[in-house]
C-alpha cells in the first residue's frame, strides 16, 4: 500500500452543476503528480468544522494513502450557492458532484462516497440517477431510501425533527436570509437550544414557536414534520434494482436512531449486488466511543479500536482499496459479509449472514394474575392459558419519558442503554419478567412483539421495550419500538377504534446480546416513549395539529385466544 506524507488541501474549489450553480468543496489530495482515486463526501453541516469534515473519518489519513478526498457543502449551505430544499436536491446533485469529481485532473475516474446520517442519504441519492464513475459507497447510520426516516410505525419522531431543525439547519438558513437581524436571530436560536427540553412540550407541534418565529423557515419546517420532502424523491419513480447495483459498506449503532433502516439497507442492496457488507457496533448516533450511555463495553467496542486491530478510518481504506484500487486485503481479517457487536458478551463476532444461519424465533408469552405493574407479570414460552388481563390509563399528559434508547436528541443526550427501573414504577408500564436465567441466552437479529390490546379511545399508541435485567436488579434497555393504531396495517389507514380487541404487531428493529446467567429477559408494555415520540393524545388527531389530549383505558390480553408474545431470534 503506497503513502505519501505530504498532502495538500485545495479550500474552496468550486463544482458548477447543471443549472449553473457552484457547490464549494475542500480537496484533500497527494502532493505529487500522479492520478487517485477519489472519495467524496457531501455534507450539509459545514466542511471547515472538523466536528463534521473530520468527525469519525479522517480525510488526511485517506489522502495519504492515496485518495482525493472531496468534502463538499451541498446546495444552498455554507459556501455553496442555491436553495437548500433537504433530500430531494441531492439525486441530481449527486451525480453531478460525482462527474465532476471523476473529471478532476489528478483523478482518475473513479469515485468512491462515504459520510454519515444525511450525508449517508447524499451516497444512496446520488446512485439514483446512476453516475458511472460511481463505484462504490459506505453509507453510515442512515435512512433506508424505501422508506420513511422520520416516523415508525405511525408515530412522528419529533424530537429529532425539532432538533434538527433548529440546531442544525436554522442558523445557517437564516443566516443566508437575513441582514443585520441575524445578529439577533442567532442569540434566540442559541437560547432555545439552551431550552430544548422545555420546548419539546409545546403542541401544537405544527405551529412550534422555535420555528414559527422566523417565518423564513415556515415552508422548510412544514415539508419536514408532514414528509414532504422525502416524497419528492419517491415521486420520481426511479429505477432502483439498476441504480442500487452498487458494492455498500453498512455502518450502524444498536443505539442509533437509523438502525433498522441501516440493517434494511443491507438487506435490500444484497437483492441488488452481492457485494455488501454491514457491521453493527453498540454505538448510538455518530458516537464511537466505548462507554454508551450508562454502560461500558470495553476499549474494544469502540469505532477507534474495533476488536483491538481496526478503526472506522481503516475500514474505509480497505473497503475502498479493494473496489477502487483492486487491492485484495481482507478486511477484518475474514470474508463473511456481517460483523457484529455482541453485548452481554462484549465481544465481536463475523457471521456468514443476516439474519444469522443458527437463529431459532423463539415466542415469550406474558403472564400474570392480572397486575403487571410493579414488575409482577412474568415472560417465559409457555403459552398463555386463561388468564386475567393487564390494564393501566394513559395519560397523554403525562406520558412515560424517553429514557434511552436509539435517540436523537439535542447534543447527544438520552441515547444508549439506561436503567429503566424508576419507569417500571409507573403504573403505565406493564412489565414482564422471565425467572433468572441457569444459562447464556443469545439474542441476536430483529425483534418483533404480537400484543393484543383493547381500548377506549379511537386511535392510541402500543410501545414495547426489550429489557435485560442483571443480578443487582439493573434493568438496561436492548430494543424498543412502537404502533399507532390508525397505522396499525402499515401504510393503509385503519377505521377509528370503537373498543374492539386487536392484535398488534411491534418491530423492535433489532439487537445483539447475550443475557448471562443470573440475569433475567425483560419487556415493558405502554403507550408512551415522550419526547421521542409524539404523543397520541388519544382523540383520533395527532399533536401536529392539536393541543386537546384526553385519558383513556388500556387492556392488554394473554390468553389462549389472544396470546400476546414478543419473538426472540435465540442463537443455537
Amino acid at each position: 500500500m503506497n503513502q505519501t506524507n505530504q498532502v495538500i488541501v485545495d479550500r474552496e474549489v468550486a463544482c458548477e452543476l447543471r443549472d449553473g450553480v457552484n457547490l464549494f468543496a475542500n480537496i484533500y489530495r497527494p502532493n505529487d503528480d500522479g492520478q487517485y482515486p477519489v472519495l467524496l463526501c457531501r455534507l450539509p453541516y459545514n466542511k471547515n468544522l472538523p466536528d463534521f469534515s473530520h468527525r469519525y473519518v479522517d480525510p488526511i489519513r485517506l489522502a495519504m494513502h492515496g485518495y482525493i478526498v472531496i468534502i463538499q457543502d451541498v446546495r444552498g449551505r455554507f459556501a455553496s450557492e442555491g436553495e437548500f430544499y433537504p433530500f430531494a436536491q441531492e439525486v441530481e446533485d449527486g451525480y453531478d458532484s460525482v462527474e465532476w469529481a471523476a473529471s478532476l485532473p489528478y483523478a482518475n475516474g473513479k469515485v468512491g462516497m462515504f459520510g454519515l446520517s444525511y450525508y449517508g442519504f447524499t451516497q444512496l441519492y446520488a446512485t439514483l440517477e446512476q453516475p458511472t464513475a460511481l463505484k462504490a459507497i459506505f453509507p453510515a447510520m442512515t435512512g433506508n431510501v424505501h422508506g420513511d426516516a422520520f416516523n415508525r410505525n405511525g408515530v412522528f419522531q419529533f424530537a429529532a425533527a425539532e432538533t434538527w431543525i433548529l440546531d442544525s439547519v436554522a442558523p445557517d438558513y437564516l443566516r443566508r436570509k437575513q441582514g443585520k437581524e441575524y445578529e439577533e436571530t442567532i442569540k434566540e436560536i442559541m437560547y432555545d437550544l439552551d431550552h430544548m427540553d422545555q420546548w419539546h412540550d409545546y403542541k401544537p407541534i405544527k405551529e412550534w414557536p422555535p420555528v414559527m418565529k422566523h417565518p423564513e423557515l415556515h415552508e422548510l419546517f412544514d415539508g419536514y414534520i408532514h414528509n414532504k420532502l422525502l416524497n419528492k424523491v419517491k415521486e420520481k419513480n426511479y429505477n432502483y434494482d439498476q441504480a442500487l447495483d452498487l458494492p455498500a459498506y453498512h455502518l450502524a449503532g444498536w443505539y442509533d436512531n437509523f438502525l433498522g433502516q441501516t440493517i434494511k439497507n443491507y438487506e435490500q442492496l444484497s437483492k441488488y449486488n452481492a457485494n455488501q457488507k454491514l457491521i453493527i457496533g453498540p454505538w448510538t448516533h455518530g458516537m464511537f466511543h466505548s462507554d454508551i450511555g450508562e454502560r461500558a463495553f470495553g476499549i474494544n467496542s469502540s469505532g477507534y479500536a474495533i476488536d483491538g486491530k481496526e478503526d472506522i478510518t481503516s475500514l474505509h481504506l480497505k473497503w475502498f482499496n479493494y473496489w477502487l484500487k483492486d487491492e485484495q486485503e481482507q478486511i477484518l481479517e475474514t470474508d463473511d459479509p456481517v460483523y457484529i457487536f455482541t453485548m452481554g458478551i462484549n465481544k465481536w463476532q463475523s457471521v456468514k449472514s443476516w439474519p444469522l444461519p443458527n437463529t431459532i424465533y423463539t415466542k415469550y408469552y406474558l403472564h400474570s394474575n392480572g397486575e403487571a405493574q410493579q414488575n409482577r407479570g412474568t415472560l417465559s414460552t409457555v403459552p398463555s392459558t386463561d388468564e386475567p388481563v393487564d390494564g393501566y390509563v394513559f395519560d397523554p399528559h403525562d406520558p412515560v419519558p424517553t429514557t434511552g434508547g436509539g435517540v436523537l436528541f439535542y447534543n447527544g443526550r438520552n441515547a444508549g442503554p439506561r436503567d429503566q427501573s424508576i419507569i417500571e414504577t409507573r403504573e403505565d408500564v406493564l412489565v414482564y419478567t422471565s425467572e433468572v436465567l441457569e444459562e447464556t441466552v443469545e439474542v441476536t437479529g430483529w425483534i418483533k412483539a404480537n400484543i393484543w390490546a383493547k381500548t377506549d379511545a379511537p386511535d392510541t399508541d402500543f410501545t414495547v421495550k426489550l429489557v435485560d435485567v442483571t443480578p443487582e436488579g439493573k434493568a438496561y434497555n436492548l430494543a424498543d419500538g412502537i404502533v399507532r393504531a390508525k397505522w396499525r396495517n402499515g401504510t393503509e389507514e385503519a377505521q377509528p377504534l370503537a373498543g374492539e380487541i386487536v392484535e398488534y404487531e411491534i418491530d423492535l428493529w433489532a439487537t445483539s446480546n447475550v443475557f448471562l446467567p443470573g440475569h433475567s429477559i425483560r419487556i415493558e408494555i405502554s403507550s408512551s416513549n415522550y419526547p421521542w415520540y409524539d404523543v397520541n393524545p388519544n382523540t383520533g388527531k395527532t399533536t401536529m395539529d392539536t393541543k386537546e389530549m384526553v385519558k383513556t383505558n388500556q387492556t392488554i390480553y394473554h390468553d389462549q385466544d389472544h396470546p400476546s408474545s414478543i419473538t426472540l431470534p435465540i442463537i443455537k
